[in-house]
């Protein structure tokens, strides 16, 4: 652990200078504050991109958005590095479950198909209203940088999980992941996050970056068991995780 830390957050690239936004209700620490800063890009190459992830940012839509929150530092930002990747036995079963499905992977498109999906997902797991198509495409398909959809189809076609994936030279970050919930037994999250490693080393991408980690946030902890993993200090470097952070359990 280092005597350095930058506060309240990591230093922003390219000498930015973004204003602090107002304080709300933390989404994931019960009784927190949070507050972001945040700037609207219209396009951004990858290289420019992944120096604002490094930065602890992360994308919705074309907002960047970077945690600067008074009194915590619980949102860590994850990566791995894919060619150290190795799957625990649970995540090994979670593939054999899953190689039935046909993946492709290609440009997102906002289509009635997978609105009708989301909006299934978004009320049995989120509780969530309904989006109509334009807000839907406005929430997860708009991008300032280049994007690619994971598709996971049965033989006969049915979908079943949607991924959304930034991508760069030497990058590919997970930004949004939906599924079935009439399928929550297949483990769809687990084998979509296997499938995007899996593309990376295909593809010589050197890091995936999973987002926010929160120690606290229980659904947060899947992410730490993909590894083994680094976190971005609170001194702007990327370390190896404790123990790499392998969850008790995970096997």
């Amino acid at each position: 652990m280092t005597d350095f830390c930058h506060y309240p957050a990591w230093p922003v690239p390219f000498g930015l200078d973004l204003p602090l936004e107002e304080e709300m209700e933390c989404p994931y620490l019960p009784g927190q504050r949070s507050r972001y800063r945040a700037v609207s890009v219209d396009s951004l190459p990858g290289s420019a991109y992944q120096r604002f992830m490094d930065a602890g940012f992360r994308r919705s839509g074309r907002v960047l958005y970077q945690p600067a929150c008074r009194n915590c530092r619980a949102c860590v930002p994850l990566r791995l590095p894919t060619e150290e990747f190795a799957p625990s036995a649970s995540q090994t079963r979670s593939q054999r479950k899953n190689s039935d499905l046909r993946v492709t992977v290609g440009r997102p498109a906002a289509t009635a198909e997978k609105l009708a999906l989301y909006n299934r997902y978004n009320m049995v797991w989120h509780g969530g209203a309904a989006l109509s198509l334009e807000g839907f495409a406005e929430a997860f398909y708009e991008s300032c940088v280049d994007t690619l959809e994971f598709l996971y189809r049965t033989a006969d076609g049915e979908l079943l999980a949607v991924g959304l994936c930034d991508v760069g030279p030497q990058f590919l970050s997970s930004v949004y992941f939906y599924f079935s919930p009439e399928a929550s037994d297949r483990s769809l999250g687990t084998y979509g996050a296997l499938q995007e490693i899996e593309f990376s080393r295909r593809n010589a991408i050197r890091y995936y970056y999973l987002g926010y980690w929160i120690e606290a946030c229980r659904a947060m902890t899947y992410k730490a068991r993909f590894g083994p993993n680094e976190l971005l200090g609170l001194d702007g470097k990327w370390d190896p995780a404790p123990g790499q952070r392998r969850i008790p359990g995970n096997s």
